[in-house]
């Protein structure tokens, strides 16, 4: 039998590893080689095109500069040429890839001592590809030789047969090890069988003797006890015949011994009736403890059944607050407050126009119309069919204004005007006022809280990632997750309509 050599899978992984280090250095090298070649042949053709461009450059002769400009550019590693006069004018711009990243190479054109222009020179950048595909034959041979490598070592490191026979001895004696430590606990096992069996029938034994001693003590008891209800019997027949003994006569022996039996009786009667009542009252006292643990029970239920993950839902609300720590909204002139929240106000209702224009979120309405206050503008959107992906048009719509405001802000500081970041919440409507809650408790600037049964947070698992808070202290903030991001597609959807809103709110301002 041929067996294959020892981690021959671990040493195909050392050689792949080898191979992409020895293709990265190559790469890194040819790439430092081609950077300083190309660097020199562009500075030169700066030089060169300053001196054929001069006299143009001077009298600023845009054809003559346009046509050197494009024999240059006609250079496969040339992208774009841009010459400037002194004013730092442009005159002539080249190039058709102006987007294209690249090393740029500038240098001042003078005449004399005067400065008459600059001349810009873009190269393109080569592309790791580009140079794999230029060193093909030594990746190829590289490949081939450490598969030629892997091959020799799966040839050569094959145990031989005195290493098997060696390894099948070891394997041997390694068995007959494990027996002998499996008889050694099976007798210790036995052993302690046998103990255990020896303290149990001694265990019987004491159980036995002290249920004949309390057996013995209560009959004791009770022999003690009938002694004692005897004695008052006889001390009370003797009671009552001194107190008759002058009636003796009128009585017969049958109607004395009646009445004796009648209040022994009653006696007997009193004392169970007393022994009931206690009884009773042990009973009433443990009740209350009991009802109020039962309400507990009761009112734990209800609030699990309140929260919980497979509720239904068929309506979304989207709450956005300012995060204001310092109240500078409430201390803000109305002359100024007025005029923020309501381009708030514009900038939401826009947002969700827009956001509920997309085919992704067909059947998806809303119900209320949003407003700015002090307090922040809630949405709820409503589905109107069941494939309507309600849930994940709230997440979005949240996502997007928080995009739209962030840019808000920045252009209002950058003006030294007053402006405010944004925190939102999306939950069901069921749970908006815990998630008000929560956007006061543990939101943070630029977040979002999504508090969703499972129905709702399998809507959303497809398109965005969320992740649980850290060390909850109440049933809420287990339930709620954070938006940690979203997938490429729909983070360039919500990109669009963010352009689309800001170019909506441009036009209207030039319009106005």
């Amino acid at each position: 039998m041929t067996y294959l050599a020892p981690r021959q899978g671990l040493f195909a992984i050392i050689l792949l590893v080898s191979f992409c280090l020895q293709t990265l250095l190559l790469v890194i090298s040819t790439d430092q080689q081609l950077s300083k070649s190309r660097a020199l042949k562009g500075e030169q053709m700066v030089a060169q095109l300053i001196d054929e461009a001069r006299l143009s450059l001077e009298n600023k002769d845009r054809v003559s500069l346009s046509v050197i400009a494009n024999r240059y550019t006609s250079e496969q590693d040339v992208t774009r040429i841009l010459i400037k006069d002194n004013n730092d004018d442009i005159l002539v711009p080249v190039g058709n890839a102006p987007m294209q990243q690249g090393d740029t190479i500038r240098q001042i054109a003078t005449k004399g001592d005067a400065v008459i222009g600059s001349v810009a020179l873009t190269l393109k950048d080569i592309s790791k590809g580009e140079i794999i595909a230029m060193q093909w034959p030594f990746v190829i041979g590289m490949l081939l030789l450490h598969l030629l490598l892997w091959l020799i070592y799966g040839y050569l490191a094959r145990p031989t047969k005195e290493q098997i026979n060696a390894i099948s001895r070891d394997i041997s004696e390694l068995h007959r090890e494990q027996f002998r430590q499996l008889d050694q606990r099976g007798s210790e096992r036995d052993y302690d069988r046998s103990s255990y069996e020896d303290d149990r029938r001694a265990a019987d034994v004491e159980v036995t003797q002290s249920t004949v001693d309390n057996t013995t003590t209560a009959d004791a008891s009770a022999a003690v006890r009938t002694l004692n209800i005897h004695g008052a019997v006889n001390s009370y027949i003797r009671e009552h015949q001194g107190a008759t003994s002058a009636d003796a006569d009128t009585r017969t022996d049958t109607e004395h011994d009646s009445d004796i039996s009648t209040d022994i009786s009653a006696g007997i009667k009193d004392d169970v009736d007393a022994t009931s009542k206690a009884e009773s009252a042990r009973h009433t006292e443990n009740k209350p403890s009991e009802t109020s643990h039962n309400q507990n029970i009761g009112k734990a239920a209800h609030g699990s059944a309140h929260l919980s993950a497979t509720r239904t839902f068929d309506s979304v609300r989207v709450q956005i607050v300012f995060h204001d720590e310092f109240n500078m909204l409430e201390r803000l002139a109305p002359a100024q407050r007025l005029p923020y929240l309501a381009l708030c106000t514009q900038l939401l209702n826009q947002a969700t126009t827009e956001l509920l224009k997309q085919p992704l979120l067909l059947g998806v309405s809303v119900i209320n119309e949003p407003s700015f206050d002090d307090k922040g503008a809630s949405v709820l959107l409503k589905a109107d069919n069941s494939h309507a992906k309600v849930a994940l048009a709230g997440v979005m719509l949240g996502k997007l204004y928080l995009m739209l405001n962030k840019i808000i802000h920045d252009k209002h500081i950058e003006l030294s005007r007053f402006a405010l970041p944004a925190k939102a919440g999306v939950s069901d409507d069921a749970q908006s006022e815990a998630m008000m809650h929560l956007l006061h408790g543990i939101g943070k600037k630029e977040q979002m809280l999504i508090l969703l049964p499972n129905a709702g947070l399998k809507q959303i698992s497809n398109h965005v990632q969320v992740q649980s808070i850290m060390r909850p202290t109440t049933v809420y903030e287990r339930e709620c997750a954070i938006f940690e991001g979203g997938n490429d597609a729909m983070i360039q959807r919500l990109a669009d309509v963010r352009n689309a809103v800001l170019m909506v709110d441009n036009q209207e301002a030039s319009y106005s």
